[in-house]
């Protein structure tokens, strides 16, 4: 592998158009939340059925960042992020064909493998041309469409499902994808873009050791435990809070899907204020203060009697995400600077892995328990997760 090159100036634009193709891969992580009640209706299954189609997507969605690191660190990661975005317009778009539930299940695994790339291929790019001191509100900035996302995935599931059907949301996120594609292939085109950092070639084995070296060095498997332990625990809980407002409080999907972008909002406020509370609380208070509001969250949920007043709990917890999860990914782009696109891909697949291990397990819990258990089990482990790594960042080496 190359070795870091000097940071060069980077533009707007570019973080910009990575910002919509972000925008286009979040959605479709989190589009059928709201719709989990509908599938589950056509296909005669149980919501926890239904959860292994969030299971298929996000396991795939992980074990590719795997793959993709190291192609972006070869090939260029705007590159394969342009590519990723026009190959997920068509299999974001067959999952609407499904006729049964298994095969819904396999077109959202293969949706998975080419979305895989767009998020930390593009945290990679933003580490190799952004210098440290500035990285972490670059970043804020960049997952403000990460976060929009989220909002506009859980929004058009909700309403276009509504109204149309859960088949015509997929449809939305490949015309969606397409477009996102186009913008950033006609960026390639105009030649504005600085040098990318690449790698030389390498063969699977030297790969192989290059995955050893990084997980063998105590600070990037604390960062990768910690974002494993965090994906399972917080979206294993939180694929099932669209299924708790419809059944306790009788939303519909548009509803749902409205109530869910307070998720996104609270993201959105982290974005516009991540300088502010870093200055203040330092990286050990914002992921403390973030393990505290997704811990009250969660455990707000359940007592919530109207949707007016389970969106604040939403939006608490969206807030309290961002705080404990950007300053993640902040060190996940300091892993290994010699190889950062495998680094965020290999920190990216850990938390998509541990998402589709949680989205299952929590799908068992609520089968037999309800959400209300579930949610009840996951704030405290959340809680102390953080606290946890609020410790450990006392002793991180000083990038």
């Amino acid at each position: 592998m190359t070795g870091q090159a000097p940071a060069a100036a980077l533009r707007a634009r570019p973080v910009a158009l990575l910002a919509v193709a972000a925008f286009v891969s979040a959605a479709t992580v989190r589009t059928l939340d709201p719709l989990v009640p509908a599938i589950a209706g056509e296909f005669a299954a149980t919501p926890g059925a239904v959860g292994l189609t969030v299971t298929a997507f996000t396991l795939a969605y992980g074990v590719c960042q795997l793959f993709w690191g190291p192609v972006g660190d070869r090939f260029g990661k705007y590159r394969v992020i342009t590519l990723a975005c026009l190959l997920s317009a068509g299999t974001a778009g067959a999952a609407a064909l499904a006729h049964s539930l298994p095969m819904l299940a396999a077109l959202r695994l293969v949706s998975g493998v080419t979305a895989a790339a767009i998020i930390p291929l593009a945290m990679a790019f933003i580490g190799d041309h952004v210098p440290y001191a500035q990285r972490q509100a670059t970043l804020a900035r960049f997952i403000a469409g990460q976060i929009m996302g989220l909002i506009g995935g859980q929004i058009i599931g909700g309403v276009v499902g509504d109204h149309f059907g859960w088949r015509a949301v997929f449809l939305v996120l490949a015309g969606m994808f397409l477009l996102a594609g186009l913008l950033l292939w006609r960026e390639l085109r105009a030649g504005a873009l600085p040098p990318p950092v690449l790698s030389t070639p390498a063969r699977p084995a030297q790969l192989v050791m290059t995955y050893l070296r990084l997980v063998r060095r105590p600070w990037p498997r604390t960062v990768l435990l910690t974002v494993f332990a965090e994906g399972f625990l917080f979206f294993g809980a939180f694929a099932y809070v669209g299924l708790a407002l419809h059944a306790a409080l009788g939303l519909s999907y548009s509803m749902v899907g409205l109530v869910l972008g307070a998720f996104g909002l609270g993201g959105v406020l982290y974005a516009l204020n991540a300088q502010a509370l870093l200055a203040r609380l330092g990286e050990r208070g914002l992921a403390r203060g973030g393990g505290c509001l997704t811990a009250l969250g969660f455990l707000a949920l359940p007592l919530a009697p109207t949707a007016w007043l389970a969106a604040p709990a939403i939006g608490m917890l969206g807030l309290g995400f961002y705080m404990l999860h950007n300053t993640l990914q902040t060190h996940a782009t300091q892993m290994a600077p010699e190889a950062r696109g495998l680094a965020v891909s290999t920190f990216a697949s850990c938390f998509f892995i541990g998402q589709g291990l949680g989205a299952w397990l929590g799908g068992l819990v609520v089968d037999g328990a309800g959400p209300a258990a579930l949610f009840a089990t996951v704030a405290p482990a959340l809680l102390l997760l953080a606290l946890l790594f609020a410790q450990r960042l006392a002793r991180r080496p000083v990038p």
